[in-house]
């Protein structure tokens, strides 16, 4: 197994290990507290769903054009990981880990099936990303579209950017003090994003972080 796949196995398997210890109270508390993201990403699917499901198909998966669903090409927050594992079903649990576990020859996404991604709840950088030629296939001859597409941008942030008080921030922390770590905890293992942390915290309490 290599050091991608070996990443995001421990990741599954340590959100998994860590929700089968939490009563059916917590887990809804949880998934309520996702609500407004669960919303975001819905409205996403359906913005791009409307505007983008006939480029994208061309594009990706038969002129093969796009760098969308590359090998080892994207970046998995670990709270894509918990949310995507806390409305899973266990079935659906068990085929991200055997996917995990094959050696994957190809040149896509280990995580891309015959039937798209294998993810509920698809990573949010996955979501987001539009190759240069979807973009301007779309966008260019359509303002109000990009500018709706804008507005959808604006609003991730909001649950991913930690210049405030984000939901993948407390996620993170939420299974931290539960016991479960992760080299994907970007929130507060990366140095960038920990900066950001620090500015935010200093600007609210006018005390400098050291």
């Amino acid at each position: 197994m290599n050091e991608y796949n070996e990443e995001q196995l421990e990741a599954i398997v340590a959100v998994r290990d860590c929700l089968e210890g939490f009563s059916p109270g917590l887990r809804a508390t949880l998934i309520r507290r996702a609500g407004n993201y669960l919303t975001f990403r819905q409205d996403v699917d359906a913005f791009l769903a409307c505007h983008f499901s006939g480029v994208c198909t061309l594009t990706c998966y038969e002129d093969r054009r796009s760098a969308c669903c590359n090998r080892e090409g994207i970046i998995t927050f670990f709270a894509d990981v918990a949310i995507n594992v806390l409305i899973s079903q266990p079935k659906e649990i068990d085929r991200l880990i055997e996917a995990l576990n094959l050696q994957n020859l190809g040149t896509k996404c280990v995580y891309l099936g015959n039937e798209g991604c294998l993810w509920k709840v698809k990573p949010i950088v996955c979501e987001m990303f539009l190759c240069k030629y979807a973009r301007g296939k779309v966008f260019d001859n359509s303002p109000a579209i990009l500018n709706e597409w804008r507005k959808l941008r604006r609003r991730e942030k909001r649950y991913t950017w930690p210049n405030r008080p984000v939901l993948f921030d407390e996620l993170e922390r939420y299974f931290m003090e539960r016991g479960c770590g992760s080299s994907l905890m970007y929130c507060h293992n990366s140095p960038g994003l920990l900066r950001m942390k620090a500015q935010w915290k200093t600007k609210s309490t006018g005390f400098k972080a050291y």
